[in-house]
């Protein structure tokens, strides 16, 4: 197999991925700046299906009204060109300093107000691009000390523009959802909604549920030593995986970035083959950064990776799944059993069955061994490519 992609494959790239210019809290860019149309190009080559922008990414910061539709224009006639689509948008509320102190809580009654309204003219051209998911990542909603921030008042005046930005779109008849995106911390010493299960619960606050999800990244949840693949699972049963970011991570430290595939790979595989096994409709969005190590044709190769590693991940997953001795060994672990209802004869006859309690034999079960170790080495020799 070539691994080649093609649209059909249905990946994506955010402008600030192969654009990202190499600059750190340690050291100046190492790449030049690239325009967003070659960057569309270059993608389009390579088998992407679409790319998403954050509203700096595409207008610089500060540009005048009369050059914006010159940026906007551009843009629009390199996805004419190439077929790419833009199946999502973004706002950067992080990197002026403007944001320092967040900018959906910040402190400041003025910053949030100039941040919902910067996210609503975003929210404009992303509809008119064709986007319908609308990405919101916190980066800077949160502190460093504890008396800095009313945590509780912090989540009041979140929630208050989330229902307003669920106010503007379903006033406009926009077909849009939003997703939040959960980090635990960096930029911020501590985030507010640091993982898929605090933004879960926050959402269910909301006036419009319906209209928010999620959009989990790899390295995000990796950072607090958090299961991934879990945590789209539990997404996924909540019907609110909106979007996903995938990159690679190496353990619980900085956000790293790296090319899907690299760091822990064994999660990568079960994520891809839950993802598959789901068939999630869901572009396969890469948010990851190139290493700064790197000219501009390591950049491409770096995306490429992206690609190639999940198409690698797909394969090995689907002959996992269609080994007849894989489906043995889960039947030796019980994962039919699993899918029964544990009581479906309700509490009534919960209650009334002796074997349940009484006549349990505790020790029989106890004994008994679970076939976990087979099952997994089976998964290990697919993922390693040691069987056919």
């Amino acid at each position: 197999m070539s691994y080649r992609p093609t649209p059909e494959d249905r990946f994506t790239f955010g402008l600030w991925t192969v654009g990202w210019q190499g600059r750190d809290p340690f050291g100046d860019a190492t790449r030049r700046a690239l325009d967003p149309a070659e960057s569309v190009h270059r993608l389009a080559d390579l088998g992407a299906y679409g790319v998403t922008f954050h509203d700096d990414d595409l207008i610089p910061f500060g540009t005048a009204e009369a050059e914006r539709e010159t940026h906007v224009k551009r843009f629009r006639r390199a996805l004419e060109e190439t077929g790419l689509v833009v199946p999502m948008a973004t706002t950067n509320l992080f990197t002026h300093p403007v944001f320092k102190d967040g900018a959906f809580t910040a402190n400041d009654r003025d910053v949030r107000r100039y941040a919902l309204r910067k996210t609503i003219r975003n929210i404009d051209l992303a509809v008119e691009l064709g986007a319908r998911v609308y990405v919101a990542w916190g980066g800077r909603e949160g502190a460093e000390s504890g008396a800095a921030k009313d945590v509780g008042t912090a989540l009041d005046r979140m929630k208050e523009a989330f229902d307003l930005l669920g106010q503007y779109v379903t006033e406009q008849g926009y077909e849009l959802r939003f997703a939040i995106e959960p980090k635990p911390n960096e930029p911020r010493g501590d985030i507010l909604l640091p993982t898929v299960g605090h933004a879960l619960a926050f959402i269910e606050r909301l006036e419009r549920p319906e209209l928010y999800g999620v959009n989990p990244e790899v390295g995000h949840e990796q950072m607090s030593g958090l299961n991934f693949p879990h945590a789209i699972a539990q997404a996924l049963w909540a019907g609110k995986l909106f979007h996903i970011d995938l990159n690679g991570q190496s353990g619980a430290k900085y956000d790293q970035d790296l090319r899907f595939g690299a760091g822990d790979l064994r999660a990568a595989f079960w994520l891809v083959d839950l993802l598959e096994g789901a068939r999630w409709q869901g572009p396969r969005h890469f948010d990851f950064k190139p290493p700064r190590t790197e000219d501009l044709d390591g950049v491409w190769a770096s995306a490429a990776g992206c690609m190639r590693n999940y198409l690698i991940l797909k394969e090995r997953a689907a002959a996992f799944r269609a080994d007849p001795e894989v489906a043995d060994a889960l039947r030796a672990a019980r994962l039919d059993e699993l899918a029964l209802p544990t009581a479906e004869d309700g509490l009534a006859g919960l209650l009334a069955d002796r074997t349940a309690f009484e006549e349990f034999d505790v020790p029989a079960a106890a004994a008994r061994g679970m076939a976990f170790e087979r099952l997994d080495q089976l998964a290990m020799d697919h993922l390693l490519a040691a069987r056919g």
